[in-house]
């Protein structure tokens, strides 16, 4: 499975027109739907990035001393979907405001964080921020990180595509979480 996915995004990238993206939102799991089957996006990874160590598996991650974060990463042709609407759905699928964790899941694995490739996305992603500080929608403040990418790497297959290959444990895990509460409390319905 991860030939394919990487041959995807391998030949994804070859026709010059693919960017990537790279959100932590808690949960890898519960960050692929919202970005999956939006014309213009050609894969969700989950993975691991930020961390201080030379690799990264979940067994590593999970006990909290390799540093990384669970995130997805998304290679998207910005021609048919920008960066900002893709930063704008990191945000409507997130608790921005709680800084253990997200939700039910606790540790710095579970942080919220935009990672940027580049100087366009840092600028796109500050602004962002800038604008839902100011919109008063949260009483806490906003306590994301926006910081450089570093290197990505792809959490084992049984993570990708969880919330299809397991749904009803996938969709248990997410009520029990608080998540779709919290995102029908402040935004409405949304994908997931």
């Amino acid at each position: 499975m991860k030939l394919n996915l990487f041959l995807v995004v391998f030949l994804f990238s070859f026709s010059g027109s693919a960017e990537v993206a790279t959100f932590g939102g808690g949960c890898f799991w519960c960050m692929e739907p919202p970005y999956e089957g939006l014309e213009g996006v050609s894969s969700v990874i989950s993975g691991y990035m930020g961390g201080s160590k030379e690799n990264a598996d979940y067994k590593k991650v999970s006990s909290g001393m390799t540093k990384h974060l669970e995130v997805v990463q998304i290679t998207y042709d910005p021609k048919k979907i920008s960066y900002k609407e893709l930063v704008k759905i990191f945000w409507r699928n997130v608790d921005p405001t709680q800084a253990d964790g997200q939700f039910n899941d606790k540790g710095d694995q579970y942080k919220t964080v935009i990672f940027f490739h580049d100087q366009a996305q840092k600028t796109t992603a500050l602004e962002s921020k800038k604008r839902l500080e100011e919109s008063g929608k949260f009483k806490k403040p906003i306590v994301t990180k926006i910081i450089p990418a570093k290197k990505f790497f792809p959490a084992e297959d049984y993570h990708q595509d969880y919330y299809k290959k397991n749904t009803l444990r996938y969709k248990y895990y997410r009520y029990l979480s608080g998540r779709d509460d919290f995102i029908e409390k402040h935004w409405g319905k949304t994908r997931k």
